[in-house]
C-alpha cells in the first residue's frame, strides 16, 4: 500500500532529467533484468537471512517504510528488519553507535549492507533504480527539505539502492546538517551526470567496498 505523496515546495520542484536521460524505458528494462537474475541468484542467501532474521529476535523478517520516490510519489521501501523496532511516522530517529535498537544480527546486517538486498523487490515494482540517490525517511525528507535548499532536486530521478555518494564516503547516519548536505551534492552531481557507464562504475565500486570492507552504517 503506497503512502502519501510527497508534496513539494514550489522552489524545490525536481529537475527534469528527460533531456539527459534519453532512454528511461531501456534503463528501467535494464534495470528490471539485472534484479530478476540477481533474485535468482541470491534466493538462498536470502531465505536463509530471512530465517535468521526470524531467529534473532522477534518481529517481522522484513522491514517496511515510507519512502519518496522519482517525482515526489511515496513507496513502501524493503529491508530485512535490524531493529526491534519498526518506526514509520512523523519521526524516525537515525541509527547510532550502539543504538540498543539494532539486533544483534541486524548489527551486521546494517555494516555489510545485506538488509538492503530485499529492495531488489522495490526494482522489479518500478519504484527504485539499481543506482540513484538513496531514499530516506519520510520524516527526514520533511526535515532536510526545509533546511536545504536543493534537497527535493534528488527526486528527479528514481532513488536507488546505491548510489554516487554511498561510494564516496557519504553513507549511513548523518549527525550533522553539514553531512546531509555534503550527501545532497553528491546525489545531485549524480542526477546532472548519469548515465550507463557512470551506473555500471558505481555498481562496481559498492561490490568492492561490500567485498573488502563494511561500510561505516550503525
Amino acid at each position: 500500500m503506497r503512502g502519501r505523496d510527497l508534496a513539494l515546495p514550489e522552489q524545490q520542484e525536481p529537475l527534469n532529467s528527460s533531456s539527459r536521460d534519453l532512454r528511461p524505458a531501456l534503463r528501467t528494462s535494464v534495470d528490471v533484468a539485472l534484479a530478476v537474475v540477481a533474485l535468482f541468484l541470491l534466493a538462498p542467501l536470502l531465505a536463509l537471512i530471512a530465517v535468521l532474521v526470524k531467529l534473532d529476535s522477534r518481529g517481522a523478517a522484513l522491514f517496511r517504510q515510507t519512502r519518496t520516490g522519482r517525482n515526489g510519489h511515496t513507496f513502501l521501501i524493503y529491508k530485512f528488519r535490524t531493529m526491534h523496532v519498526q518506526e514509520n511516522g512523523a519521526e524516525v530517529h537515525q541509527a547510532c553507535r550502539g543504538d540498543r535498537r539494532v539486533t544483534r544480527l541486524g548489527a551486521f546486517l546494517r555494516q555489510t549492507s545485506l538488509d538492503e538486498l530485499p529492495q531488489l523487490l522495490n526494482v522489479l515494482r518500478g519504484e527504485m533504480a539499481l543506482v540513484g540517490p538513496r531514499p530516506h525517511a519520510m520524516a527526514h525528507d520533511t526535515y532536510y527539505g526545509a533546511q536545504i535548499t536543493a534537497y527535493a532536486r534528488r527526486f528527479a530521478v528514481r532513488p536507488g539502492i546505491t548510489g554516487w555518494a554511498q561510494i564516496n564516503g557519504s553513507r549511513g547516519a548523518t549527525p550533522t546538517l553539514e553531512d546531509m548536505q555534503r550527501r545532497v551534492e553528491l546525489d545531485l552531481w549524480y542526477v546532472r551526470n548519469r548515465s550507463f557507464a557512470l551506473d555500471l562504475h558505481i555498481l562496481a565500486a559498492t561490490a568492492l567496498v561490500a567485498l573488502v570492507r563494511r561500510t561505516e552504517a550503525y
